[in-house]
């Protein structure tokens, strides 16, 4: 399956949904809330991909970014956008778990991740990553979040059983803080960041791949996923979406 999906977002500049625009805003969030940024950073971002969000923070803030993700391949694809960047040391790039990462404990002023955390759970995730903020770091992750207290039934059924943990902005809070953070800003992805940034290419680069895979069914069954949840999106996008978390580590 780590193949199929390999092979299924090879070329895509993004992974999932998002913008440069809306990393930026998370940026401003918590550069407001008391993040420095004259002074370099030791920086994360833990699912990276292919690096979409990787060189937008290398280029805004001092310091290092570790770049992290399960997947060698997007590593490569990562490294080979480094030229254009002319950020020739700011990026580091790591093969890593993210529920077991390459850091000292309380070494990390910033930990990133857009469209991740879902990996391990969003309060796992929290549980598992805290550790390596310092005191009074900061953590942006976006996830993915119920918009309105009633939602269509199809919705409901899909992302149900896709993520059960998929909630409320309310009750995401409500976990940062119990997780030991001071939650500092939040604001849910417009419909932008679903279609142009993510459906829309990855609905055509869907024949390349099936064409790729011939008669595998599960290659199949994960393009026919992709069309149903991209479907979903556009009749169902006021009901749910992807809310940007930034938060501060208390001690």
């Amino acid at each position: 399956m780590l193949e199929l999906i390999t092979d299924l977002y090879q070329g895509l500049a993004r992974l999932g949904p998002g913008s440069e625009a809306s990393t930026r805003q998370a940026l401003a969030l918590a550069e407001a809330a008391g993040l420095p940024s004259a002074t370099p950073l030791q920086i994360a971002d833990l699912g990276c991909g292919t690096g979409a969000a990787t060189w937008v923070l290398a280029q805004a803030l001092p310091g290092t970014v570790t770049a992290i993700d399960q997947l060698p391949a997007f590593l490569t694809a990562l490294e080979a956008r480094r030229p254009s960047t002319g950020l020739l040391a700011a990026v580091e790039t790591r093969a890593a778990d993210f529920s077991s990462l390459p850091f000292p404990q309380e070494s990390l002023d910033l930990l990133w991740s857009e469209g991740a955390i879902y990996n391990l759970g969003f309060a796992a995730g929290l549980a598992a990553w805290r550790p390596f903020l310092k005191p009074g770091g900061f953590l942006a992750v976006s996830e993915l979040t119920w918009l309105t207290a009633q939602r269509a039934a199809p919705l409901e059924a899909f992302w149900n059983a896709a993520y059960p943990e998929v909630a409320t902005a309310s009750a995401k809070l409500a976990i940062l803080e119990e997780q030991g953070f001071r939650p500092v800003g939040y604001f849910p992805l417009p419909p932008a960041c679903w279609l142009e940034g993510f459906y829309e290419p990855l609905e055509a680069s869907l024949p390349a791949f099936l064409t790729r895979q011939g008669a595998n069914p599960e290659a199949k069954a994960l393009a026919q996923e992709a069309r149903e949840e991209a479907a979903l999106y556009r009749r169902y996008g006021d009901q749910v979406g992807y809310g940007f978390y930034i938060a501060q580590r208390l001690p």
